[in-house]
């Protein structure tokens, strides 16, 4: 039929000019066969028929039939490109298609520690050692402040004020902003400090660098990424989920399930916008109920 044909016409088209593999053809294919079934529901036996109605129809559809947003937006991907196919051989003058805009993805809660958990990773490291007491350090500072990575490791000794308890950190787009920290972390920070980063510092080698890698230099990323997997690891905590954005979710989220204004959440995490913030009251209420199953004597749920 004349509709299959113009998906197979596409997708010949696009295995010459583009290479695209053969599983990706193939996910175009499903794509499209669904949106030209649902055409000929409508009465369109045609491509050169549709118009752009019927794209934002079939598009609805696919929203009440449950599908997810990203399904749905890449639906409307396949779409654009057989249209495009068209206008390009001539068969048709416009892209019914284009000025459709693809449903927003949900935001997902940011995925939080509870607190045992929590204190689980945070005893992990070793601290009878230099670098144990720079892993316990960095661990608590993330949790006390919900510091991004990327600041953390940035970090150089005169960004952490030990007497009057806060951090200054450089934030998205240049901004500074000061974040308090507590008294767990400052004695972590003071532990290490003391005797953790001067064993850490190399000869010969200058640097105000807070945290030190083995090697005498700042910590990276990459480094920090390793030493979180291996407490992970230690703390018995499922491999694969925990990652630096965990601890800085459990931040936010402990502090709003315990009542914290959400402006001041979002000023400590930097954010610009609150609905950034928002996204972890969700987790909040998870965290919330976690605890309420596990405690109340009616729950249900205790054993």
């Amino acid at each position: 039929m004349r509709l299959e044909r113009d998906i197979e016409a596409l997708l010949a088209d696009m295995a010459a000019e583009r290479r695209l593999a053969a599983n990706t053809l193939e996910s175009y294919r499903r794509d499209l066969l669904p949106f030209v079934a649902y055409l000929r529901e409508q009465g369109v036996d045609e491509l050169t028929g549709s118009t752009k109605t019927n794209v934002a129809a079939y598009a609805a559809k696919l929203r009440r039939d449950g599908r997810s947003a990203a399904t749905c937006a890449r639906a409307l991907v396949s779409i654009r490109a057989l249209y495009a196919h068209l206008v390009r051989s001539g068969r048709m003058d416009h892209d019914p298609a284009r000025f459709i805009e693809p449903p927003k993805a949900e935001r997902k809660p940011p995925a939080a520690l509870n607190v045992a958990d929590v204190e689980r990773l945070l005893a992990a490291p070793d601290t009878e050692t230099p670098a144990g007491l720079r892993d316990k350090a960095m661990l608590e500072l993330l949790y006390a402040t919900g510091l991004r990575v990327s600041e953390l490791v940035a970090l150089q000794e005169p960004d952490v004020n030990v007497g009057l308890a806060f951090v200054r950190c450089g934030g998205g787009g240049g901004q500074e902003r000061i974040v308090p920290i507590g008294g767990y972390a400052l004695q972590s920070i003071a532990d290490y400090l003391a005797a953790g980063r001067p064993k850490l510092l190399k000869p010969g080698l200058a640097t105000t660098a807070l945290f030190l890698s083995q090697r005498g230099d700042g910590m990276t990323r990459q480094s920090f990424w390793g030493i979180l997997k291996r407490y992970a690891a230690a703390a018995g905590l499922p491999e694969g989920e925990l990652t630096p954005q965990s601890l800085r979710s459990s931040f936010a989220a402990h502090l709003l399930a315990n009542g914290a204004d959400v402006r001041a959440v979002q000023e400590m995490l930097g954010h610009t916008s609150p609905a950034a913030t928002q996204a972890y009251a969700q987790s909040a209420k998870l965290l919330m109920k976690d605890v309420y199953d596990a405690a109340h004597p009616r729950s249900g749920k205790r054993t």
